[in-house]
């Protein structure tokens, strides 16, 4: 059920994102603008990521959940309490330097950008570095809406960081085009930023019952969740590290590469964020109170539910990009500047992706299995050397593949974490996988295989059509497909055909 909510605020706030992207297409398509926008994007995220929803959670939710299983309320309210002091400081700090440092972050994040481009991309990252700070505080309130078992509103509560740009597109579109709308865009991404915090601050306040923001670094399950934050943050700027230097290879081909690394990414990141981040957000504070009752056999049965789900949902989608992309982004994109030739492009760095969606996804909840068991190093190191090989092979394979080429090397950097992480795993918990676990990946796959099969059939019907309709004829055919394919095959985690687990 919490995997539920997680994944349904997600999804929520990813269809928005879609809107978003739409029209994201249709005003800026390919070109040099569209590039300095997601350039100018590419830090703030960094700086959110490292500090965000994703690092802080590993350590701060295993600490506030175990001080609440212990009935230590007060104790709890004052860790949330030191924790958002710290947050506000560091937030404020990165804000200011990345304002006044802006024409560096730009020379670093896309050293091909010249003229125009890299003046465009300077103004953005002034506007839109504040934002992160911003998200930051975000990330708190989900921290604290986890631990208290409030799923749903955390998660979806980013759609409103969409609608503020959706707004700004529809109500400046029409007006105003290049430059000044992504300028606009910024401050609009802006004021979405300040709307996803304070849906969510009332909420949070009143879970923990109400906090006093401090700078106490002296209390032990403070120094505890820093310990523990530290080599987490480490290891998330290893790969946002990684994202960096994407960026940097794609700036190198034209800031064309950058914004279709950017248009590919928005579909790769969808299963990862419904079904990796959804399975691994709630397993988190169940994991931490199974390893505080050294309960090993639920830490390691939990672990593997968790990645058969996330195998019977990604498999498909990772599927579904490889063999239907072209449907899928000219279903999304292909509109005003964003024409057949870039629909090609995008789908072939789509394609490269896909390879590595299902990796991307289980290293969510491989990682929070370390989490829960108080170790936040070893997810370091295994992402150190993955990102590190990715990196190499992404600026190998560029020379080859262009754009697509740095997604393999993103994707084939994936696959190795992954692996070290279930090695090094099963070492400490025993066995994950068994051999019906096996049974049911390969069934997912074979399902895929057919479903996709038959809707590439079903596109090549639907040339008369305009591309959004085609596209979601093709994604809906593949998806009854599978539905209808893996239950037939009698697939557990298909719909009323899930057993009921635990």
């Amino acid at each position: 059920m919490a995997a539920r909510s997680v994944a349904a605020g997600i999804l929520v706030s990813r269809l928005l994102g879609f809107v978003r992207e739409r029209l994201f297409a249709h005003y800026f398509g390919n070109s040099v603008t569209a590039g300095a926008f997601r350039a100018a994007l590419r830090i703030p995220n960094v700086i959110r990521n490292l500090l965000g929803e994703g690092t802080l959670s590993a350590s701060f939710i295993p600490t506030y959940s175990g001080l609440l299983a212990r009935g230590d309320v007060a104790g709890a309210r004052a860790l949330a309490g030191a924790i958002l002091g710290l947050l506000v400081t560091l937030t404020a700090l990165a804000a200011g330097v990345g304002v006044a440092a802006a024409p560096l972050i730009t020379d670093i994040v896309a050293p091909g950008l010249r003229g125009d481009g890299r003046d465009l991309t300077v103004t953005l990252v002034r506007i839109l570095f504040p934002m992160s700070g911003v998200l930051i505080l975000s990330a708190w309130c989900l921290g604290i809406l986890n631990a208290h078992g409030r799923f749903f509103l955390g998660y979806a509560a980013p759609a409103l960081w969409n609608v503020a740009q959706i707004a700004v597109l529809v109500a400046a579109g029409a007006s105003i085009a290049g430059a000044p709308l992504a300028i606009a865009l910024a401050f609009g991404a802006l004021a979405g930023g300040v709307l996803q915090f304070a849906a969510q601050l009332p909420a949070a306040l009143r879970a923990v019952g109400g906090v006093r923001p401090t700078l106490d670094t002296r209390n032990g399950d403070v120094r505890r969740v820093v310990g523990a934050w530290i080599p987490v943050v480490v290891g998330a700027g290893v790969v946002q590290v990684s994202a960096i230097v994407d960026t940097q290879l794609a700036s190198l081909l034209g800031a064309a590469a950058i914004a279709q690394l950017g248009y590919a990414q928005l579909f790769a990141v969808l299963p990862v964020s419904l079904f990796g981040v959804s399975v691994a957000a709630a397993a988190l504070p169940a994991l931490s109170r199974d390893v505080a009752g050294a309960a090993d056999d639920a830490v390691r049965g939990r672990i593997a539910t968790g990645l058969n789900r996330i195998v019977y949902w990604v498999v498909p989608c990772a599927v579904a990009f490889a063999l239907l992309g072209p449907a899928l982004v000219a279903g999304l994109f292909q509109t005003g500047a964003f024409g057949a030739d870039d629909t090609a492009l995008v789908s072939g760095v789509l394609a490269a992706y896909a390879i590595g969606v299902l990796a991307q996804a289980a290293i969510k909840l491989l990682a929070s299995g370390f989490y829960a068991l108080g170790d936040t190093r070893t997810p370091v190191r295994v992402a150190i050397g993955s990102v590190a090989l990715a990196a190499g092979l992404g600026a190998w394979w560029m020379q080859y593949f262009l754009a697509a080429g740095i997604a393999l090397g993103a994707a084939a950097g994936a696959w190795v974490n992954v692996s070290l992480l279930v090695t090094l795993l099963r070492r400490r918990t025993g066995r994950i996988t068994t051999v019906d676990a096996w049974r049911q990946w390969t069934l997912a796959l074979v399902a895929a295989l057919a479903a996709g099969a038959a809707a590439a059939w079903v596109g090549s019907q639907t040339g008369a059509l305009p591309p959004w309709a085609g596209g979601a004829l093709v994604a809906t055919a593949f998806a009854l497909l599978y539905l209808g394919v893996t239950r037939i095959l009698g697939h557990p985690e298909a719909p009323r055909g899930r057993r009921r687990t635990a």
